[in-house]
C-alpha cells in the first residue's frame, strides 16, 4: 500500500475534486467518518458544511484541507468495501485523525485500485492538528502494520510502473472530460514522483506522456501571475485542442508552486547523477562506432529516456536525460560538459567519419538504410548526407574484403549448384 499526504486551502477543492469524479462515473463515495448519517445519504451541502463549520473554530490555520490517497497493488483490485473501510479508518486512527470528520471515495478511473479520503486538520477544540512530518512519523509505520494487519501487498514490493498512467491518447477529442482527467493523472504522476529543477525538465518528462507545460506570450495574464499552461500533445509532439490553464487541476500546478519543487529537488537529485554518467560512459565503452540514434536507443535500455531539442535543420542542441529508475531528470550540461548536446553530437558525428575506413567491419548496408528509415527524425541533414554517401559507396566496399573470405563464398555457391 502506498499513502499519499497532501494539503490545501479550499474544502470546497478538495470535495469538487472526488464528487465531480462520482458525476463522471469514476468514484462513489462509500463510508465516512463523524459525520451525522451515513454516506449514502450525506448531500454535497451537508458534506461541505460539516467541514467548514468546524474550519471555522480556527480561522488562523490557512491551510486547513487535508487529501489522503490510499494506493493498493493491482492484484488487490477486488478488495471488498467493507475492507476498504476498516483499512481507511484504522489508518485514520493511527495518524491522529481518528476523531476528525472524514468521507471516503472509492475511485476507479486508474490502473490500480486505491480510495481517497477528505478531512480537515481543525479539531473540534479548535486546535491545529500538526502536519509536520506527518508521513515520516505517523503514516509510514501506519502504512506498515496495515499491510500487515490486513496481508497487503507491501508497498516496498510494488512496481513503480504500475503506477505510471497511461499518456493522453492521440484519439482524445480535446475539451472532453476524459482529456482533462488524462492530463491530470500524467500530471500528478510526473510531479509527485520525477526530480527536476526547471521547467524544460519537466516538459522532458511531460511529453512522454503527451503533455506540455507553457508560461504563455510573455505579456499574458498566465506569465504575470506565474501560472502555465498545460496542451495535449499528439503522437507527432504536436500541441492539440486549447491548454488547460493549471488553477483548473485540483492541486493546481502553477510556475510559482514548480518552483518551490525546483529548488528542493536539486538537492534530493544530486546523488541520482552519477547513474546516467556511468551508463553514458559505459554505452560509448562498449561501442567502438555509435552514433546519436544509437547511443538513445541503448540508454533506453537501461531505463533512461534522452529527449532531444532540435532546430529546423535537425541539428541537436540540446539533451535531457530522464532516468526512470531515479526518478531523476538532468539537462546534458549538468551532469558534466562532455555529456552536453554538442558534446555528445560531436562525438557521435566523428563516428559517421570513421565509418568510412570501417564500413564492412560496424554496419552492413541494411543497418544504414534502417538508420534513414527509423532514426531519421534524431539524424542532422549532414548526418543523412554521410550515410546516404556511404550507402553509394557500398558495392566498392566490398573490394576490402579479404580474398580467402571472397572463395569460401565461392565454394558455398558452388556447392550449391551442385
Amino acid at each position: 500500500m502506498v499513502a499519499i499526504i497532501k494539503t490545501g486551502h479550499s474544502i470546497r477543492a478538495m470535495l469538487n475534486y472526488n464528487e465531480n469524479k462520482i458525476k463522471q462515473g469514476k468514484a462513489e463515495c462509500i463510508g465516512q467518518g463523524n459525520f451525522p448519517v451515513d454516506a449514502d445519504r450525506l448531500t454535497y451541502i451537508m458534506k461541505l458544511n460539516r467541514l467548514e463549520k468546524q474550519c471555522k473554530l480556527n480561522e488562523n490555520v490557512k491551510r486547513n484541507t487535508v487529501h489522503i490517497s490510499l494506493n493498493f497493488d493491482p492484484s488487490e483490485a477486488s478488495l471488498p468495501k467493507e475492507k476498504l473501510l476498516e483499512i481507511a479508518g484504522s489508518y485514520m486512527e493511527k495518524i491522529g485523525f481518528g476523531d476528525q470528520p472524514y468521507l471516503i471515495y472509492k475511485h476507479n478511473d486508474a490502473g490500480h485500485p486505491h480510495i481517497h479520503i477528505t478531512t480537515i486538520n481543525v479539531q473540534e477544540n479548535g486546535k491545529r492538528i500538526v502536519m509536520h512530518n506527518i508521513g515520516k512519523d505517523k503514516s509510514e509505520p501506519a502504512r506498515k502494520e496495515i499491510e500487515q494487519a490486513f496481508n497487503l501487498v507491501k508497498a516496498e514490493h510494488q512496481k513503480k510502473k504500475e503506477f505510471k498512467p497511461e499518456p493522453v491518447s492521440v484519439r482524445v477529442q480535446y475539451g472532453k472530460t476524459e482529456t482533462k482527467n488524462a492530463i491530470e493523472n500524467g500530471l500528478n504522476f510526473v510531479v509527485n514522483n520525477y526530480k527536476f529543477t526547471s521547467l524544460p525538465e519537466l516538459n522532458a518528462v511531460l511529453k512522454l506522456y503527451n503533455i506540455e507545460a507553457d508560461k504563455g506570450n510573455e505579456n499574458s495574464r498566465v506569465a504575470k501571475h506565474s501560472g502555465l499552461l498545460y496542451h495535449a500533445l499528439n503522437g507527432k509532439g504536436t500541441r492539440v485542442g486549447v491548454p488547460i490553464k493549471a488553477s483548473r487541476f485540483h492541486d493546481k500546478p502553477t510556475l510559482k508552486k514548480l518552483e518551490k519543487k525546483f529548488v528542493a529537488n536539486e538537492i534530493k537529485r544530486q546523488t541520482d547523477k552519477s547513474r546516467i554518467k556511468n551508463a553514458i560512459d559505459n554505452v560509448l565503452l562498449r561501442n567502438n562506432i555509435i552514433i546519436l540514434p544509437q547511443l538513445v536507443k541503448q540508454l533506453k535500455k537501461e531505463g533512461i529516456d534522452t529527449v532531444l531539442r532540435q532546430n529546423a535543420k535537425g541539428l541537436v542542441y540540446g539533451a535531457t536525460f530522464v532516468d526512470h529508475k531515479t526518478k531523476s531528470v538532468f539537462n546534458g550540461s549538468g551532469i558534466g560538459k562532455e555529456y552536453s548536446a554538442k558534446e555528445l553530437r560531436d562525438k557521435c558525428g566523428a563516428n559517421l567519419e570513421k565509418l568510412k575506413g570501417e564500413f564492412q567491419k560496424a554496419y552492413s548496408r541494411d543497418d544504414l538504410l534502417n538508420m534513414i528509415k527509423e532514426d531519421r527524425g534524431l539524424l542532422s541533414i549532414d548526418d543523412i548526407t554521410k550515410i546516404v554517401d556511404l550507402l553509394s559507396k557500398t558495392e566498392s566496399t566490398f573490394d576490402y574484403l579479404n580474398k580467402d573470405f571472397l572463395k569460401q563464398r565461392r565454394r558455398k555457391r558452388h556447392r550449391r549448384g551442385n
